[in-house]
């Protein structure tokens, strides 16, 4: 197969602030582009942290009508504690109260190490139902060195003040007993409020180590 050579003379690769490249059907066969609809806004990373709170117009935190979706990622977030659950909640107030009333679902599935136990199901005694508690975002994480929680958790559209507030969220969490625990939850927050700061902790014990990351997703 024969190919085709340029010169690199031919090729016209100026760009423009914010933006990226793209093909095109003119000569030079480059055009500026739109960047990605995923902005990274911050990056916590916990060291022996009591919390990681997400608190608009801190630290140069974003969490308003800039962006209709914002994802948070959690990677490698692992317990000081044994046998502890990570978990969330959501202010209306800057921060100054993480007590945001919400309900949700929480399904889950697991399988062990020894190949012995396996369940997918709902389960009713971690969901919540106008509550103002604390999420939990997966099973109880175990504290062994190599034992963590990963995933992700999406809020849509926080700052309207017309409708409640969806989050949906899925991770994976390596359990104290040795089991792999996905669970998925989702729901809202029943306020027309908006909702301005996110906080991340376990329900028991400080997050030893781990990576939450904010990214806001643009409109189409």
């Amino acid at each position: 197969m024969a190919l085709t050579k340029y010169n690199f003379n031919s090729f016209d690769v100026t760009s423009s602030a914010s933006t990226g490249l793209g093909f095109n059907a003119s000569a030079n066969g480059f055009s500026t582009i739109s960047a990605t609809s995923m902005v990274l806004i911050k990056t916590l990373t916990a060291s022996s942290s009591s919390t990681l709170s997400f608190v608009h117009g801190s630290s140069d935190v974003v969490l308003d009508s800039t962006y209709p979706v914002y994802l948070f990622k959690f990677i490698n977030i692992h317990p000081a504690s044994d046998a502890v659950f990570f978990t969330f909640n959501a202010s209306a107030d800057s921060g100054s109260n993480y007590n945001v009333i919400k309900t949700n679902t929480y399904i889950s599935s697991y399988h062990d190490e020894a190949d012995a136990n396996t369940a997918l199901g709902y389960q009713t005694g971690r969901d919540l139902a106008q509550s103002t508690a604390y999420s939990n975002l997966g099973d109880s994480v175990g504290a062994d060195n190599d034992q963590q929680i990963s995933g992700y958790l999406h809020l849509f559209n926080p700052s309207s003040d017309t409708f409640v507030k969806h989050f949906l969220s899925n991770t994976n969490t390596a359990e104290g007993g040795n089991f792999s625990v996905n669970v998925y939850t989702a729901g809202y927050f029943n306020t027309t409020s908006a909702i301005n700061s996110i906080d991340f902790k376990f329900a028991s014990g400080n997050i030893d180590a781990g990576t939450i990351k904010l990214y806001g997703i643009k409109d189409s």
